[in-house]
Order: structure tokens, then sequence, then C-alpha cells
């Protein structure tokens, strides 16, 4: 929030000055103050965090778009509701990792709400979801989501993925299995015969 204040007074401050300039007949530096002030409302548009996270992902390295998501602390001051969707969405994939699964599960679920714009984006976060739902024993809904993540799939980028999750579907236990296996105390292994 004081982030964003302090954009707002810069930028409400420059354009007062490139308007004063131009109008005060100093051309000079009312073009030169264009630019900077650009920048600073393509700062509102889009979060700088947000332009490094994609960067390095593109270039592959996970660690410094994982440092860089992180950076976000509160999107809703800051962005419109559609990149808030895209933050939480990338921070939900970044650390799917160290966050627990409901948590993820429930960051997902808000991104989707929230509106992702592209399809494979959207598909992306059913077939996360899918494999969230099948580590807790929730098959049906696994099914569910990846056939939804199937349809999302415009471009075809997630084919791969979407298949080997589903035959992963068919070996994985039910939520019944898990829970008798629980109860059981896991599989009981048998004393060595001496």
């Amino acid at each position: 929030m004081i982030g964003f204040a302090i954009r707002s007074f810069i930028a409400a401050g420059m354009l007062f000055l490139t308007v004063y300039s131009f109008y005060t007949g100093y051309w000079g530096w009312g073009i030169s103050l264009i630019i900077p002030l650009a920048l600073v409302i393509l700062s509102f548009i889009y979060n700088e965090n947000l332009a490094f996270t994609l960067n390095h992902m593109r270039s592959g390295n996970q660690d410094k778009a994982q440092r860089a998501i992180n950076r976000i602390t509160a999107p809703q001051y800051i962005l419109s509701k559609r990149q808030r969707a895209y933050v939480i969405y990338m921070q939900a994939l970044l650390n799917a990792q160290s966050l627990p699964h409901a948590k993820v599960e429930a960051m997902l679920r808000q991104a989707i709400q929230m509106g992702l714009k592209r399809g494979h984006d959207k598909a992306m976060a059913r077939m996360h979801l899918a494999g969230i739902c099948v580590q807790t024993g929730r098959r049906q809904e696994a099914i569910t989501l990846l056939a939804e993540a199937k349809k999302m799939d415009d471009s075809g980028m997630l084919k791969d993925q979407i298949k080997m999750m589903q035959g992963q579907l068919q070996n994985a236990p039910s939520k019944n299995q898990m829970r008798m296996a629980q109860m059981m105390g896991g599989r009981k292994k048998m004393p060595k015969m001496r």
C-alpha cells in the first residue's frame, strides 16, 4: 500500500511538471519528462516483479522466479484483478514444494475463480489441482479436473502430461484405501527369520 501511494504521488507530480513545462513554453523539459512519466504509469499497469518472474521462468531459472514472485506481498493493493490471479497462480506453482497441499489448492482455486486469461494456464491450474486431489485420495474430483483441463488446453501443450496423469490415476489408491492404510498403521513388515 505504501509503494502504491508513493508511486501515485510521483506520477501526479511528474504529470503536473510535464503539463506545466509545456504550458510555460519549456518544450525540451516537457518532452524529456514524458519518458519517465510513461515508465511510472507503466508500473501501475504491469508489475516489475511479475515481469521478472515470467522472464526467469522462460529462461528456466526457477529459484530466481520464486524469489521475484515472493517479493509481491500485497497484490490486492497494487495490481488489477487479472494480474492478481496470475500472481496467486505463479506463487502456488513455484511454492508448491514448500507450502502444504491445502494452501496450494486454495491458492489455485482462488486464481481460477479470479480469472486466468489463457487456456493453457487454466488447464495447468486444473492439472495441478488434479494432482493434489490424487495425493489426498479424491479420485473422482481428479478425473473431473483432468477432463476440464483437457478441454481447456487449446494449444495442446499439456496433452502428454494429461495422458500421463490419467494413466497414473488408474493406479492411485482411493480415499477408502488410504484411510484403511492409515488405520492399519501402514504396511507391517514381517520379522526376519534367523
